[in-house]
């Protein structure tokens, strides 16, 4: 019998409210690193109608004005006008960050994980990036829209912006696409039937194969019917509401902690960068087409409290020689993850749109496939 089904996954861009907020964390973030790369963050951020708030805890030497931080990428995204009702010159900032708990830094000085808490990484041999086919393509659609935004391509195109692309599978294969959503914020000036016919032509072509596409492919673009109120102005934007976006689109499993705005003693990031790491290795390799890895830590403690190597049935050998493996050739705990990954640079503003993994950027260091021989001469 044949297993069919369809799965969607989606994206949002950078101007979406949520986006913001995880752009302007990683922004503190990227600027403590910058002047200390042994700083301590974990700031959340929030951000509606003309207001921006910034909370958490920090510890560093470093001295920021958080205030120009968030200017600049609020600036950086496009919201520089009144007339969005959020605008990076006069927008109210405040500040509320303070300094860590001394109990939290306590454990993470003994090179401890900075929380208790269980992360996942994932990678199957869907696409080239190593990575579920619908939030790859919902990722690359919203690449494509707000490249041509920032080109000027248009003068109607808003920062805030949605995908969401639908495949059908067949016994584990993609066989099509069953429908694109598209919905953009624009000017007042433009009518509809000009945003459809331009995703149409000028966006999807671009980036979706066109051999997914067919005769039953639905489009619904800014199916409302208009989208001008967008962006913080039309939606409250928090910190790390975007989890599934900024990892696997619901395909893999997701441990529940947010990465932005979180230095990487927060093994809530980091460990989730070195299980994506792992599993993409594996599925690199060969020694598996699909692959889900598990780690768990306890708050202060440095080694992960178990390793779980799911293939869900591709493995070419036993799952618990893969787990062996893993545990020897990857260093797990939170100093050795961030040390081998070079996780105290400013690098992570970027990550905060367009998702955290499948990226090709070389700084991207959880992306590499360098241990894909070392493992598979380990197990050979």
């Amino acid at each position: 019998m044949s297993n069919s089904f369809i799965f969607t996954s989606e994206s949002v861009s950078m101007g979406h409210p949520d986006k913001v907020s995880d752009q302007v964390s990683d922004g503190v973030l990227d600027a403590l690193l910058a002047q200390d790369p042994n700083s301590r963050c974990a700031c959340e951020t929030l951000c509606t109608t003309d207001y921006l708030l910034m909370a958490g805890e920090i510890r560093t030497t470093a001295s920021v004005d958080f205030e120009a931080v968030a200017r600049e990428v609020i600036k950086d995204i496009g919201y520089t006008s009144d007339d969005v009702g959020f605008n990076a010159a006069t927008c109210t900032v405040e500040n509320r960050l303070h300094e860590q708990s001394p109990d939290i830094a306590m454990g993470v000085d003994a090179d401890g994980a900075g929380d208790q808490g269980l992360m996942f990484g994932y990678a199957c041999d869907q696409t080239p990036e190593l990575m579920p086919l619908p939030i790859a393509l919902s990722h690359r659609i919203l690449n494509v829209l707000t490249d041509l935004r920032k080109q000027g391509d248009v003068n109607w195109l808003r920062p805030d912006s949605k995908s969401q692309v639908s495949i059908r599978y067949e016994d584990g294969k993609a066989t099509g696409i069953t429908a694109i959503v598209l919905s953009t914020q624009h000017a007042p000036s433009v009518k509809q039937a000009e945003i459809k016919e331009y995703v149409l032509s000028k966006v999807i072509p671009q980036c979706v194969p066109g051999e997914l596409l067919n005769a039953g492919t639905k489009y619904h673009i800014n199916p409302t019917g208009n989208f001008e109120v967008g962006g913080p102005h039309g939606d409250c934007g928090l910190t790390g509401r975007k989890i599934i976006v900024d990892t696997y689109g619901g395909w893999g499993r997701h441990g529940g902690g947010a990465f932005s705005g979180k230095d990487s003693t927060k093994v809530d990031r980091s460990a989730a960068y070195m299980a994506r790491y792992v599993a993409k290795n594996i599925v690199a390799s060969g020694l598996a087409s699909d692959c889900e890895v598990q780690l768990a830590y306890a708050i202060g403690v440095a080694d992960p409290v178990s390793i779980r190597v799911d293939t869900r049935g591709t493995a070419k050998v036993d799952e618990s020689r893969l787990e062996a493996a893993v545990a020897e050739l990857f260093p797990l705990t939170p100093q050795g993850i961030i040390k081998h990954l070079q996780l105290r640079r400013p690098i992570f503003r970027k990550t905060a749109f367009g998702g955290h993994f499948g990226r090709d950027d070389k700084d991207f260091t959880w992306e590499a496939t360098d241990k894909a021989d070392e493992l598979k001469a380990a197990l050979s």
